[in-house]
């Protein structure tokens, strides 16, 4: 299984200010723990959670997923299966 990894930049700067690594093995029981209201808000942004961990499970889904751009924070977050 893949892991899920959220990147934020800042700025416009090609490195990312935060990295968030989940492992593919902990994938399933990880989405579970995610509160309720920050699950809510992926949601709202078109992001589900349970269809992020059945990609994970596909050894041939790779990459980035979803790219989100808040232009009032100046910033990017992209999540991508490695």
């Amino acid at each position: 299984m893949a892991d899920l990894k959220i990147r934020v930049y800042k700025d416009g700067e090609s490195d990312p200010d935060t990295t968030v690594t989940v492992t593919g093995g902990i994938l399933r029981i990880a989405s579970r723990l995610i509160p309720k209201r920050a699950a809510e808000a992926l949601q709202e942004k078109g992001i589900e959670l349970d269809e992020i961990v059945e990609l994970a499970e596909n050894p041939e889904a790779r990459g980035t997923l979803v790219e989100v751009e808040e232009h009032k924070k100046n910033e990017r977050i992209v999540i991508a299966l490695e």
